[in-house]
């Protein structure tokens, strides 16, 4: 017999840097898809904070600047998985980065 596994909902943070080249659209838009990845995935989106553009640590596809946004979402697993695929292949995004939040 299959027994239907639930999968738990947790916390979770995610950085997006894009290339300070994008205009406001673009990057308003790159929100859009993750918001409607984790909205349609029965996920919720709790809070999403633009921190701006800001200088590098160091070059990230010979870039020196990137814009910061972190975004606050509760979700199953499978929406990482998801988002990480989607955010890899994406030529707007330099970097991401998706933490569990222990609470």
């Amino acid at each position: 017999m299959l027994s239907s596994r639930v999968e738990p909902v947790r916390n979770y943070e995610l950085v997006i840097i894009f290339g300070p080249e994008l205009t406001k659209e673009k990057v308003d838009a790159g929100i859009e898809h993750v918001t409607k990845a984790v909205n349609e995935r029965g996920g919720s989106i709790t809070s999403v904070e633009p921190w701006g553009k800001r200088k590098l640590a160091y070059p990230i596809k010979h870039q020196a600047e990137g814009i910061y946004n972190l975004i606050k979402f509760t979700s199953g697993s499978q929406v990482t998985k998801k988002l990480n695929a989607d955010l890899r292949i994406s030529e707007d995004v330099l970097r991401h980065l998706i933490v569990k939040v222990e609470d």
